[in-house]
């Protein structure tokens, strides 16, 4: 009873088998070898995309780090009208 059964489990297999070739030849065709999708490659474009975004932090941090609060006059003479911050009153 057990060889019936393995037939009858075996077609699915082989049918599904089939089906997944065929899909693989023809997107190969019509993408190109060099553009399918692998894991290998989804996972090299992730580090990619890992590795710019923290350069484009870096370069946040760096444009941040250089600006000053106060540096201009602008923003001096708004302080000055504001008053000193609750913090540096505090402080003294």
């Amino acid at each position: 009873m057990s060889t019936p059964e393995n037939g009858l489990v075996a077609i699915p297999r082989t049918v599904l088998s089939v089906a997944v070739g065929v899909i693989d030849t023809v997107e190969r065709v019509v993408v190109g070898d060099d553009r399918v999708r692998t894991a290998r490659r989804n996972a090299w474009e992730a580090v990619c995309a890992d590795r710019a975004r923290a350069d484009r932090q870096d370069e946040v941090r760096r444009q941040v780090s250089q600006l000053k609060v106060g540096s201009s006059p602008r923003s001096r003479a708004s302080q000055a009208a504001v008053g000193p911050s609750p913090e540096r009153v505090a402080r003294s």
